[in-house]
């Protein structure tokens, strides 16, 4: 799939919601990416013609508020979950199971979704993420990391490692174009789930899971992401040296080595 297939996508009627995806297409099982609260599905511009190559059928959309995806002025005034939208489109595209990929933000809709039907997914893969755990502990740590003042801030010096943004300008350049154009007027900034997430939530997923954390990452560090993922019933642990927040798109390599990997036991 090309870079203008990617940008140009196709786009689903689904409840509430005009639902803007891309779909490799083909006999491959089925892996749903879902996208940071700063990105949408161009953002997985490296992993959807890797993942691809490999012999997956690689979906991923632009949840409803953000790129391209509109929700419905004429729907129900209540707002919609994205792990329903994923539902939806899953229902639409005649998937069975499938792995589900998610980072940052859409690390928070992965754990949404996988404690809800559980029966759907393949293996689950979260990144980068506090998780949106609600839980005091995983709040407190939060708490004492947080830079003062950091979210006024531009979101790629949050976001991306000091390694990367030094070494990649074009890299950098267009990892900050795509989060220009990410949020659509009047959307928040965090996802809308299905059901609040909690440490007790996550501990009913039964799927296989792995939960990947950077070296460098300011939001989610990987002490954070320990604290809530050993509440999972079955994880494996992987880190990426020398990576921010955006560690699939500053590392794309040993990001997409690991997700396949893992996926493959799957």
């Amino acid at each position: 799939m090309t870079d203008e297939n990617i940008r140009g996508g196709a786009y689903a009627a689904l409840p509430g919601v005009r639902l803007r995806f891309v779909d490799t297409g083909g006999a491959g099982v089925p892996i749903v990416l879902l996208h940071p609260n700063t990105g949408t599905v161009e953002i997985w511009e490296p992993q959807i013609s890797a993942f691809a190559r490999a012999g997956y059928r690689v979906i991923a959309f632009d949840r409803r508020g953000w790129g391209k995806s509109t929700p419905d002025p004429a729907a129900s005034s209540e707002p919609g979950s994205i792990a329903g939208d994923l539902h939806a489109l899953a229902e639409h595209l005649k998937l069975d199971k499938f792995h589900l990929l998610g980072v940052a933000g859409g690390g928070f809709i992965a754990l949404d979704y996988a404690a809800w039907h559980p029966e759907r997914v393949r293996s689950l893969i979260v990144g980068a993420s506090t998780g949106a755990l609600e839980d005091k502990p995983v709040a407190d740590f939060i708490a004492r990391i947080a830079i003062p003042e950091i979210r006024k801030q531009s979101a790629h010096y949050r976001e991306i490692g000091a390694s990367y943004r030094g070494a990649n300008p074009e890299g950098t350049r267009r990892w900050i174009e795509i989060d220009e154009h990410a949020r659509q007027p009047g959307a928040g900034f965090q996802p809308p789930l299905r059901t609040p997430n909690t440490l007790a939530k996550i501990a009913t997923i039964p799927v296989p899971t792995l939960i990947i954390a950077a070296d460098a990452d300011l939001l989610a560090p990987p002490a954070l992401m320990r604290l809530w993922s050993r509440h999972l019933k079955d994880h494996e642990w992987a880190e990426i040296h020398d990576a921010g927040h955006a560690m699939a798109w500053e590392q794309p390599g040993a990001f997409n080595d690991k997700v396949l990997d893992f996926i493959r036991r799957h």
